[in-house]
């Protein structure tokens, strides 16, 4: 079974040319968990397969370390997008990708015929509360709201990107901030049904921000590419915010725009790490 690890600013994938319906259902879970697995496996945030469907559609499915499956994933479908591209599976630098959030159209930016990063639209942000999903008011908002969080109060933004995210919006600087006590608090909090991934912002301007990710189903992650997506639009309907933000993770930056066409347009690099042969 052959492979290519990716990475997208340090949070990386196990990049597979395969169906998933290729392996049987009730092993899935373990399959995954064992090749993500950084001491006994390849080592992997997440497993991607890739694949054709009957319509020849590039087609992304991605499964989190822990065997579960999110919907979509901005950093893997950047490494998507390239490793299709330079292998030769499409033709233009435009084209749709098929995800479990629906099809999102990514664009290789080449220059001197090398693909130094992707463009990704990343479609219309979700922010109705019921949709994300959040246990709130049906067709309300979920901005600055105030929750209670391990016998703290806290104010929460959330927004969906095709998968749920909750922003928390500090003061001082996110790097001493209680990332891995309060994260995990947020992720599986009751008002979160699908739980979520959790953004903590540092706002140095209107401009730029400066985020730690605790991601669903992961822990903390160098960089969400769904999650800077997520930050821009939360963070305009905040007040924090203009529309076009440099997003600052450990990792790298993302350069994300949320559209006068209400989309979101995610840029930022990916990046083949090795290949090889699993048996």
């Amino acid at each position: 079974m052959e492979f290519t690890k990716w990475h997208g600013l340090g949070n990386d994938f196990i990049l597979m040319e395969l169906s998933p319906d290729d392996i049987p259902q009730g092993e899935m879970t373990g399959f995954v968990r064992r090749v993500c697995h950084r001491k006994f496996g390849i080592g992997g945030d997440g497993l991607v397969f890739v694949y054709c469907n009957s319509h020849k559609a590039i087609n992304m499915r991605i499964f989190n370390a822990d065997g579960s499956e999110p919907e979509m994933c901005g950093n893997a479908i950047r490494c998507v997008a390239k490793y299709v591209y330079t292998k030769g599976l499409v033709k233009e630098t435009t084209f749709p990708i098929q995800t479990k959030a629906g099809i999102r159209v990514p664009e290789v930016i080449i220059k001197d015929g090398e693909v130094t990063a992707v463009k990704v639209d990343m479609g219309e942000p979700i922010l109705e509360s019921e949709l994300i999903p959040f246990r709130g008011e049906t067709g309300s908002r979920v901005i600055n709201e105030e929750i209670q969080v391990d016998r703290h109060k806290m104010n929460i933004t959330a927004v969906s990107m095709g998968n749920p995210h909750c922003m928390v919006f500090i003061d001082g600087g996110v790097d001493e901030f209680p990332v891995h006590t309060v994260g995990p608090c947020l992720e599986c909090h009751q008002l979160f049904p699908a739980k979520t991934n959790v953004e903590f912002v540092e706002v140095l301007g209107r401009d730029k921000v400066n985020v730690r990710v605790w991601e669903r189903g992961v822990g903390e992650t160098l960089a969400c590419g769904t999650g800077a997506c997520a930050v821009a639009v939360g963070g305009s309907l905040s007040g924090h915010l203009d529309r076009d933000v440099q997003v600052s993770l450990p990792g790298g930056r993302l350069f994300v725009e949320w559209g006068k066409d209400n989309h979101v347009y995610m840029t930022g690099p990916a990046e083949e790490v090795f290949s090889g042969r699993m048996y």
